[in-house]
């Protein structure tokens, strides 16, 4: 018989590691303003280069080209380039505050402000979006964001409105449209497909727009939500940022390695797009139009968002110990508020005096909403919730015998 050789296993490893520069030629790439744009209409199936490409409108100089630039006016690129700078500044200061032990933890979006910030200009009132950890954006970019109200959520204080049952960066605001955040990985993707399945039930004309890592994507639910959207044509945005590393997992783990992750939606029958995630004008262009096509009822579409994560995972990462710690600044597609700001500054309507005054503006706003907050309490001085709340909005009315422990929980505590 034929000897035959041994079988083995493939794992996929990063390019770089601490000490050695990663090689980012693992990521292809497109010039700016080379790829086409195909009427919202289009079948699903005649996306499918698209998944494989990447979708830019800004080019080196910062001029916005090709057949994606959006019809945005400066008025708008002003209040997008505000709402990044207030996302920075915002996760700047939440940062020293977990150092300082006012909240247990927290989880930056540095480097990806784009993708969360122009993707809330361009939804609509009543959409709902169910984001994972990483889109604060999602709300800071609104004009009515509630700092305060944010910032007592991360401080589980007595002015919480989660009532500290959710761990920091877990928000929830209906109002506003932001579905409550799961730390249950890719449970979010199920939900708003069933979520825009039911709008469509009832008729209505709001679209869901959902968001997962690369890392998760191997998770059931993200491909179990997949054949949901493809089947009944949902009306859904499912949003996948790769931003090249979970927690301290390269993204080929999960499947990036010689394909895309836009390609899943590709193989799923989707219409799929792979955009420059660092890119606003790209971002907001695409989501337009996945939106009209949702909305209009052609069906889903799965948007691939490439970026980097330039910070750690959360605080209690290391970043350091499986990276290296140059990536952030040799990352291909640049900062996403620094390439805006060239944009601006190339059509007049930007200074780099502009840019620092309303960075300390801003820094201000944040400073003076964490003030606010933090008369409410904070971690470090256990001014929390009162422990009978426990027993509030389970029922919508209290048994019995949940009245009873409540009372004699009061008793106890002499109440």
């Amino acid at each position: 018989m034929p000897q035959r050789k041994p079988l083995h296993l493939h794992v996929p490893e990063p390019t770089g590691r601490p000490g050695h520069d990663t090689d980012f030629s693992y990521l292809p790439l497109s010039a700016a303003g080379a790829k086409r744009r195909p009427p919202v209409d289009v079948a699903a199936a005649q996306t499918n280069d698209l998944a494989f490409a990447l979708i830019r409108v800004l080019d080196e100089d910062g001029k916005a080209i090709g057949p994606w630039a959006p019809q945005m006016d400066v008025a708008l690129l002003k209040r997008g380039m505000r709402a990044m700078l207030l996302t920075r500044a915002f996760d700047a200061r939440m940062l020293i505050a977990q150092r300082q032990k006012k909240m247990s933890f927290y989880m930056q979006c540095l480097g990806e402000e784009a993708i969360a910030c122009a993707h809330a200009l361009a939804i609509g009132d009543g959409d709902m979006c169910f984001p994972t950890y990483r889109q604060q954006g999602l709300l800071l970019a609104r004009e009515d964001n509630n700092m305060v109200d944010m910032i007592c959520q991360l401080y589980s204080n007595a002015r919480d409105p989660m009532k500290g049952r959710q761990l920091p960066v877990m928000y929830s605001s209906k109002k506003q449209g932001f579905f409550s955040i799961s730390g249950n990985l890719a449970t979010q993707v199920i939900q708003g497909v069933g979520w825009a399945m039911a709008s469509a039930i009832k008729g209505d004309d709001k679209v869901a727009s959902v968001w997962i890592g690369d890392g998760a994507t191997a998770e059931a639910d993200f491909h179990t939500a997949l054949t949901f959207a493809h089947v009944y044509r949902a009306p859904v945005i499912i949003n996948v940022v790769n931003n090249q590393w979970a927690i301290s997992t390269f993204q080929a783990i999960a499947g990036g390695e010689g394909t895309t992750f836009a390609a899943r939606g590709a193989g799923c029958g989707i219409a799929s797009l792979r955009v420059d995630g660092n890119d606003f004008l790209a971002v907001y262009a695409a989501s337009k139009w996945a939106l009209e096509r949702a909305r209009s009822s052609f069906g889903p579409t799965l948007i691939e968002w490439v970026t980097y994560r330039a910070g750690p995972h959360s605080t209690s990462d290391d970043p350091s110990k499986y990276r290296p710690t140059n990536d952030a600044a040799r990352f291909p597609l640049g900062d996403p508020i620094e390439r805006l700001k060239k944009h601006l500054i190339g059509l007049g309507a930007w200074s780099d005096e502009e840019h620092e005054a309303t960075k300390k503006a801003l820094e201000a706003q944040v400073a003076a909403a964490q003030k606010e907050a933090e008369r409410h309490g904070t971690l470090a001085d256990a001014h929390g919730q009162s422990v009978d709340t426990m027993f509030e909005d389970v029922y919508e009315h209290m048994p019995a015998h949940l009245v009873r422990q409540r009372q004699e929980l009061q008793h106890g505590l002499g109440a």
